[in-house]
């Protein structure tokens, strides 16, 4: 060709027909995308992710500082596009924001969707699964691990032992082995409870679920699954999910 000719063809628009979830992922947070689409890739919906200014260490003032992003970073998934379900991706950001407080914010720029977080997705998992008597395990330090134990206190949740890895920066966190999860878990006194809640976005547990479950004999709600998992039944999707854990298989 000495001249540009554009030939112009026939597109045929079709709807999507699968339902979207959007995502608010920490900056700083290796983990949570890869579980999303690890579980959800043969479930019919469609998953749209935006990342929120965070920065570590890992401390409430921190935390505090993403509420005044929320709008934004919800408004940018899909702009002026329906979402269906907004996941909020951060355990303990959410107990620090408070869930009602991020639901408004994600409202101003998505009104009509649903809304979640992993830590009330958690209850509802603890509720699911009936469990009372818990043990924790997360990553956090000190301070933070304060506010998560308090927050499941307050919601009448009786916490047999609480064990921590005390890091404070999510790339430490992604960086704990599966192996090192599976050997300091086994140093948790799983007797005489309910249920196990490994709390964080950025630890690398789901993989491990099914594993954990089979080899202590014990429920695990995780907050990725846990997310996961509330997602799919906000949206009414009852497709069978495999290896992630009990919480998948009870109906």
């Amino acid at each position: 060709m000495s001249k540009f000719v554009q030939n112009n063809l026939k597109a045929d628009i079709i709807e999507t027909i699968n339902p979207r979830i959007g995502l608010i992922a920490l900056s700083t947070d290796f983990t949570i995308e890869q579980d999303y689409r690890n579980i959800c890739h043969q479930i019919p919906v469609d998953i749209f992710v935006n990342r929120i200014p965070f920065e570590n260490p890992l401390n409430h003032e921190n935390y505090l500082k993403m509420s005044k992003h929320i709008p934004e970073v919800s408004a940018q998934i899909l702009p002026n596009q329906k979402i269906d379900v907004i996941a909020y991706g951060c355990t303990s950001g959410t107990i620090a924001i408070g869930a009602e407080k991020i639901t408004e914010q994600i409202h101003k720029a998505k009104p009509d969707c649903l809304v979640t977080t992993p830590i009330t997705a958690a209850i509802k998992a603890f509720k699911k699964l009936s469990l009372k008597k818990i043990a924790v395990l997360t990553p956090y330090p000190k301070d933070v691990n304060l506010t998560v134990f308090n927050y499941l206190k307050e919601n009448d949740f009786e916490i047999d032992s609480f064990n921590s890895f005390n890091l404070n920066y999510d790339s430490e966190i992604a960086q704990v082995s599966l192996e090192s999860l599976m050997t300091q878990i086994s140093k948790i006194n799983l007797k005489n409870i309910d249920g196990l809640f490994v709390s964080c976005t950025a630890l690398k547990i789901v993989d491990i679920l099914d594993e954990v479950e089979k080899e202590f004999k014990i429920n695990v709600v995780s907050s990725n699954q846990a997310l996961i998992w509330d997602c799919l039944n906000l949206l009414n999707i009852k497709n069978n999910v495999f290896d992630y854990g009990n919480l998948f298989r009870v109906n």
